[in-house]
């Protein structure tokens, strides 16, 4: 292999006799025996009360804004740290997201910036966990209980990772999974609602069927169905489920093989940083990662721009990662933002990310050599 891409999606066997199966079954719409397939596994994996497959992790948002009753004017916590989907999707309900800064061992929203950015209208957090490593929950989830906030938990990057033994997804009132082809398990497109208040689930299912008592139909609770909510077409296709089905059944080999990509590096860069030329992420004591990335801090802007040019001459694609969303001119428009974001903005300019994916373990020697001697040129 002459260039190491950034991300090269995994495929474990069976996904396309599962989606030749699904054919065969005459069920390509949504809701099929694969998708309950792969509810039921989220469900008893994550012990979630819930598992709702969907189209993508931001569709899985968007339905988490509608059972959050976010109306015009809603605040609701987040770091702009993270993807636009993670603000759009209270946005477009109205919501006005209120920025907090980031941790600057783990990237992760601040717990401790949370409680004074609450008002009168505040009526939700949204822990992301950056890199598959777990916020401090439960410092969130004793706010949001004084406050009565509902925790949505942007677990987009984080399936089987876990903080304090328990699985991200699990802990939030809601939590969202992306099976996007850049995570760890993967559809190409896909995500999955995690449902842990009970008094939500029901509507949750009308949401995700357009508004409609459609699933109470097809469980013989109702003689028809008919709109009941607002909705719209989460759902995703069977080929999706079919694909993730395959996926799931690989998951815990999955999970072992990019830890053990991670730890490699993890132990080869350890040099460099303790000789001031880069930073290594952190993995506090209570977080279980599930090594989604590895990324590398660099000294400035700078040195990140000349790394990755140099790293692109070996034929070695690394990548940055989020523009802060409140410098976004959309961010500008919509949010707030809750004090000084300088640990945002800092690490923001001096993240890359590395080549993390099954089958690398050949071409990792590559990569960490290229490592070393970009940032030996670029110094």
């Amino acid at each position: 292999m002459n260039h190491i891409p950034f991300n090269k999606p995994y495929l474990g066997g069976k996904e396309l006799w599962y989606i030749s199966q699904a054919h065969a079954k005459g069920q390509l719409a949504g809701d099929g025996s694969y998708t309950k397939h792969c509810q039921l596994w989220l469900e008893r994996r994550v012990g979630c009360r819930k598992a709702l497959l969907t189209h993508s992790c931001t569709a899985a948002l968007e339905m988490a804004a509608i059972l959050a009753d976010i109306r015009p004017g809603d605040e609701v916590i987040m770091p702009s740290y993270t993807f636009v989907s993670t603000a759009n999707a209270f946005v477009v309900r109205g919501g006005v997201p209120v920025f907090v800064d980031i941790r600057p061992d783990t990237l992760n929203l601040d717990e401790s910036k949370v409680e004074e950015a609450i008002t009168p209208r505040t009526r939700a957090i949204v822990p992301v966990h950056y890199a598959g490593v777990s916020c401090e929950m439960d410092v969130i989830m004793e706010i949001a209980k004084r406050y009565n906030l509902l925790v949505i938990e942007d677990a987009a990057q984080g399936i089987l990772s876990s903080y304090k033994g328990r699985p991200l997804g699990s802990i939030g009132h809601l939590g969202t999974f992306s099976f996007h082809e850049t995570k760890n398990i993967i559809s190409g497109e896909g995500g999955a609602l995690l449902i842990n208040d009970p008094e939500l689930v029901e509507r949750a299912e009308i949401i995700r069927e357009k508004g409609t008592d459609r699933s109470k139909f097809f469980r013989g609770q109702v003689d028809k169905y008919t709109w009941v909510d607002i909705g719209s077409s989460y759902l995703p296709g069977e080929i999706i489920a079919a694909f993730l089905m395959a996926q799931i059944e690989e998951a815990e080999n999955i999970i072992s093989r990019r830890l053990r990509i991670w730890d490699r590096y993890h132990r080869a860069f350890a040099a460099l940083e303790s000789q001031g030329r880069v930073r290594l992420p952190i993995i506090p004591d209570s977080c279980g990662h599930n090594a989604h990335m590895y990324y590398l801090l660099l000294q400035s802007l700078k040195d990140r721009e000349i790394f990755i040019e140099l790293m692109k001459e070996r034929e070695i694609q690394c990548v940055f990662h989020y523009v802060p969303l409140h410098t976004s001119p959309q961010g500008q428009a919509v949010s707030r933002v809750d004090g000084r974001l300088e640990v945002t903005e800092d690490l923001a300019n001096r993240l890359v990310r590395l080549p993390l994916w099954l089958g690398l373990e050949e071409h990792q020697d590559r990569v960490i050599d290229a490592v070393a001697g970009s940032l030996r040129l670029g110094s």
